[in-house]
């Protein structure tokens, strides 16, 4: 059983990220019900240029204002409150040691930390750095019979959200990461050897590893010894 403000944190995420999905499918249901009357809305600009475009579409469209503002307004409010939860996590984060520790990691940010935290809760529950990985789905399933020893696909249990974070984390680390370290160039090497997805994953998965050996022994990430605390 989780602790009361684990699983307080652990709701907060997941609220945030209900919302944050519900914003996304507002944007695109008024994009789709704009472009069905030759309205283009661009990609790129950020939330204020979005709702400033669907403003003057919309300006001198009386017929379609009622529609489009409606949704608007639902978009903006949705928006409003994904602000404040990201507030509230910001705060504890700011409260919390080891999210601020695991967040020297690179790609490891506010969402990927406090995620971390709230779901492990305690690094000494776990025997081994490697059980955190398989408590988390990100090893492979093994099929055994008889002489047959083959490793499937990653297992997918436990914590869909927190992988993804942890997906999100592997994938800055490959792609965006300036720092060198350890774990960027034993990344690169998988790349290089399984492709770019593959590579995301067992980067995901030796994260997972290296964030609760971090914690466990109190020390932040140290970019020559990552592979070997993993």
């Amino acid at each position: 059983m989780k602790g009361w403000e684990a699983m307080r944190i652990r709701t907060l995420v997941r609220a945030r990220h209900g919302l944050l999905r519900t914003q996304l499918d507002l944007a695109n249901q008024l994009r789709g019900a704009l472009r069905t009357f030759g309205l283009l809305l661009g990609t790129s600009g950020g939330a204020r240029k979005f709702e400033a475009d669907v403003r003057a579409h919309l300006q001198d469209r009386p017929d379609l204002a009622t529609i489009g503002l409606a949704l608007l307004e639902a978009w903006a409010t949705v928006r409003r409150q994904v602000y404040q939860l990201d507030r509230e996590i910001r705060a504890a984060i700011r409260q919390d040691q080891a999210c601020r520790l695991l967040m020297t990691a690179p790609g490891v940010g506010c969402m990927t930390a406090v995620s971390y935290v709230a779901a492990v809760e305690d690094p000494s529950e776990f025997r081994s750095a490697r059980a955190v990985s398989a408590w988390i789905g990100l090893t492979p399933r093994r099929y055994q019979s008889g002489e047959i020893d083959v490793s499937g696909r990653i297992s997918r249990q436990g914590d869909k959200l927190l992988r993804s974070y942890l997906y999100e984390a592997a994938a800055h680390v490959l792609t965006r990461a300036t720092t060198d370290s350890a774990l960027r160039r034993w990344g690169e090497a998988v790349r290089a050897r399984i492709g770019f997805k593959r590579a995301v994953v067992a980067v995901a998965r030796k994260l997972a590893v290296v964030l609760h050996a971090m914690w466990k022994h109190n020390r932040p990430f140290e970019p020559g010894l990552a592979v070997v605390a993993a």
